[in-house]
This record gives C-alpha cells, sequence and structure tokens, in this order.
C-alpha cells in the first residue's frame, strides 16, 4: 500500500511539474499583441496585461483548478489598483503615458513588489530580471522628459515624479481682467448673492472651510468644494471629474439650482448687459459680446493665474536643502517609503488620476451613511469599477483647506494623514511619524500673489 500511495505521489509531483514547465514554456514564448515596442514587449512578456487589464486574452491554464483561483485574485486586486490599458494606448500611439501611471510602476519596479510572489507562483516567466526592470525606469525617465519637463528644469529634476510649480501659465491679460470681474461678480446667481469667490476665497486657501457650501437660499451642496488654487493644473475638473477643463467647470455652479441656481445664460447676460462699462470692456475683448461660452472663458483665463509657487517643498526640489526642516525632511521620507508620490505626483501633487476611496480598507463601511456623492466617478461613467473613485485632491496648501476629502469628514490635517495611512496605504504609524508628514504638508503651502484688479 505504501509504494502505492508513494508511487501516486510521485506521478502527481511530476505531472505538476510537466505542466509547470509547459506554463514557463508558454508564458516565455507569448509575443506581444500590440505594435512592435520594447516596452510593450516587456510588460506583455511579464503579463503585466493578465491582472491589469480586462482585455488580455488568458493562458490555457487560467481554467485549471489553483491556477484559476489565483489569477481570478490577481485579475480583481490588479485591477482595483492599476489599469494598464492607458499606457498600453499610448504605446500603440507614441503619445504620453498618463503621470500618475508612470509614478505608480516606477514604485514598484523600484521595490521589486512586483510581479507579487503569488503570481510568480502559477507564471514562473513572470520574474522580472535587471535588465528588464533598468529599461523599464529608464523609459519612465524619458516619458517624463519628453511629456512632463518644462523648458528651463535644471538637470536633477529632469525626469523626477515631483516638480515645483511653474510660475506662471501663458495667458491673455484682458482676459484675466474681466474674468477677475466675472469671478467676484454676484450677479451671475439668481438673487444676486453669491459669486464664485464665495465658495473659493482667495484669502482662505481657495476655499470656503464649509463640510459643504452654501447656495442660494442657503441650500447644502452634496459635496466639499476644492480649491481653486493651481485647478488650471488638474487633469480634470470637480470631484468626479465631469468636467474637462477650467472653461467647463466655469459653466456648472450658475447653473446648478443648488449653488447659484440662474435658469440660464440668457438671465445672466440680462443682468450683466445693464452695466454699461462691464459690457463695452467685454466687448473690446470678445467682439460677439456676453455669451456663456465667453463669460467661462474669461472667468478660466482668470483662473489659469491662482498658482502658489514658491512653497518651502518647491524650494526644496529646487535644491535649497535648507528649505525644509529636519522634521519636514523626515516626513518626506516617510512620503516616499508609503508610496504617497504615486497618486500625489506631478507638479501639482495631485489632481492627475481618479483612486478609489478606501483602497486597503472599506472607508464607506466604517463611515456609514452612504449618499449619491460617495459614488464618485462612477456618477460619470456608470461603469462599476469607478464606483468610489475621486479625482487625487492637490496636496498643495493642503494645510490650508480644511475640512479634508470629498465629504469634508475630516477638521483636522493630522487625522487626515492617519485615515489615509489606514485607507488608502494599509498601514498605521506611530503618532510621531504622522506629525512629521503633516509637518511637511506644511511645507507644501505656497505663495499666492494677486494680480492687480482691474481699474474701474
Amino acid at each position: 500500500m505504501k509504494k502505492i500511495i508513494l508511487g501516486c505521489a510521485i506521478l502527481a509531483i511530476a505531472g505538476y511539474l510537466g505542466i509547470v514547465g509547459y506554463i514557463y514554456h508558454y508564458d516565455q514564448q507569448r509575443q506581444p499583441a500590440t505594435a512592435d515596442s520594447d516596452i510593450n514587449a516587456i510588460l506583455t512578456k511579464h503579463g503585466c496585461d493578465y491582472c491589469h487589464t480586462q482585455s488580455a486574452e488568458l493562458p490555457f491554464y487560467a481554467s485549471l483548478p489553483v491556477a484559476k483561483q489565483l489569477m481570478q485574485y490577481d485579475i480583481k486586486t490588479g485591477s482595483r489598483h492599476f489599469d494598464l490599458n492607458p499606457t498600453l494606448n499610448a504605446l500603440r500611439q507614441d503619445g504620453a503615458v498618463p503621470e500618475v501611471d508612470l509614478a505608480k510602476m516606477e514604485a514598484v519596479l523600484q521595490s521589486g513588489e512586483m510581479p507579487p510572489l503569488r503570481y510568480k507562483v502559477v507564471h514562473w516567466s513572470g520574474e522580472l530580471g535587471d535588465a528588464d526592470r533598468q529599461t523599464l525606469l529608464n523609459w519612465i525617465r524619458a516619458q517624463r522628459e519628453r511629456f512632463y519637463t518644462r523648458p528651463g528644469t535644471p538637470e536633477a529634476l529632469r525626469g523626477q515624479a515631483l516638480q515645483p510649480l511653474p510660475e506662471s501659465l501663458p495667458t491673455d491679460a484682458q482676459k484675466v481682467a474681466l474674468g477677475f470681474r466675472l469671478f467676484h461678480d454676484p450677479r451671475l446667481s439668481a438673487d444676486n448673492s453669491i459669486s464664485c469667490a464665495h465658495c473659493h476665497q482667495l484669502g482662505a486657501g481657495g476655499v470656503d472651510g464649509r463640510v459643504t457650501s452654501l447656495g442660494v437660499n442657503d441650500q447644502h451642496g452634496p459635496i466639499n468644494a476644492p480649491t481653486v488654487f493651481n485647478a488650471a493644473l488638474n487633469f480634470s475638473q470637480f470631484w468626479d471629474g465631469r468636467a474637462a477643463d477650467l472653461q467647463q467647470q466655469a459653466g456648472g455652479p450658475p447653473l446648478n439650482p443648488i449653488e447659484m441656481a440662474s435658469t440660464s445664460w440668457e438671465q445672466i447676460i440680462g443682468k450683466l448687459d445693464q452695466d454699461a462699462r462691464l459690457k463695452a470692456d467685454f466687448q473690446r475683448v470678445y467682439a460677439d459680446g456676453f455669451s456663456g461660452d465667453n463669460i467661462t472663458d474669461a472667468i478660466a483665463e482668470f483662473e489659469k493665474t491662482l498658482l502658489t509657487p514658491d512653497s518651502p517643498f518647491d524650494r526644496y526640489l529646487k535644491g535649497d536643502d535648507s528649505a525644509l526642516t529636519a522634521q519636514q525632511k523626515r516626513g518626506y521620507q516617510l512620503f516616499r517609503d508609503n508610496k504617497c508620490g504615486t497618486c500625489h505626483t506631478g507638479e501639482n501633487l495631485g489632481g492627475q488620476s481618479y483612486e478609489v476611496m478606501g483602497l486597503k480598507a472599506d472607508y464607506f463601511a466604517d463611515r456609514g451613511n452612504l449618499t449619491e456623492a460617495d459614488n464618485g466617478r462612477y456618477n460619470v461613467t456608470k461603469n462599476e469599477a469607478d464606483r468610489h473613485r475621486f479625482k487625487t485632491p492637490t496636496l498643495r496648501n493642503v494645510a490650508l483647506t480644511a475640512p479634508y476629502f470629498h465629504d469634508g469628514s475630516v477638521t483636522s490635517l493630522h487625522q487626515a494623514v492617519k485615515d489615509m495611512l489606514k485607507y488608502q496605504v494599509g498601514v498605521t504609524l506611530p503618532d510621531s511619524d504622522v506629525d512629521d508628514l503633516v509637518a511637511l504638508l506644511d511645507g507644501m503651502t505656497g505663495k499666492y500673489q494677486p494680480s492687480a484688479p482691474p481699474a474701474n
């Protein structure tokens, strides 16, 4: 009997090793499914698309016991953390890979976290060699230099994930002057009581300090008002990204029944048209005069000037080692160790991607009382994968913009950091470490230099 059992065991092991050997051969022979690209070939050869896209053709062994369960888990978690499709599409088109995608790939390449061990148990060819790893890291740097580095950037900063804010953006001075006036003009609201500056106070971090803003007749909005400072550097506008740019965003609140509550642009223009000075100034810049498109274009042009450069963190990035305190430098190391810069990246330290709120722990189950606003990006796309995804907020001036998160549920920056570590990173740090991170965030407060208001 013992000989029979031993024989069966040997056959089972031999069969398993045979399957594994075939899997290894299968994966090694796998060819890239898109254009002839070294980067695409590396990503495809190592099966990154298996877990991080919904379109990859899975290998035959994906239906085998054990392998099936492992792959299903990897696909579920992989697609929640990172979608590789934008990167693959950019490779096909020789275009820009999203900035956050570069940061995420760089982080896991440097840490060696990808591919995970459970993946390599099934895919023996999943192991990423040093040569391929370095090729990918060099490509990431080249992508940043090509698409995300401004002219005149110091050599030490070229190709880096985090960049200082530019001092200014190109604008039309005449449009900026009109936009300044319109941004502060309450006639955009139905009862002439609320302007854009009502919720985006330029002397208070670009926010109003409320959980949710108050609109006409003191109606409460459904979501926390994000800062208007540096919003020109976001890849989309609003928490759910429903506006593609500043002009689209500027057109939302005036006609929102809870916010400014005007019924139409004709209603707004009827009031502005009675202001002879503004009308004349407007027609000098816009030949066709007042229109919804022209009004929002002017407001958007003004908002491009709402930059806050020259923070201590910016000066540190530029090479001034004394710009940050010892505590802030410890905070910066913790910031890197916990991969905060994979989402809060680029010039704006955020605003470049939609991320799941509660990646490592269920934020909404803990908080309770779900609202429609909690659906996030799902409200725009109706794609279930986008439920609870929100545009990552900027960390710039974050010390000035309490309360925090889309729901305004946290009033202290210390607690906000603890919550992000718990729900997004999956770690708990000592209070002293949290204090160091908060000190770093304080160092991200920049300087707004308002343009001189137009003469009356």
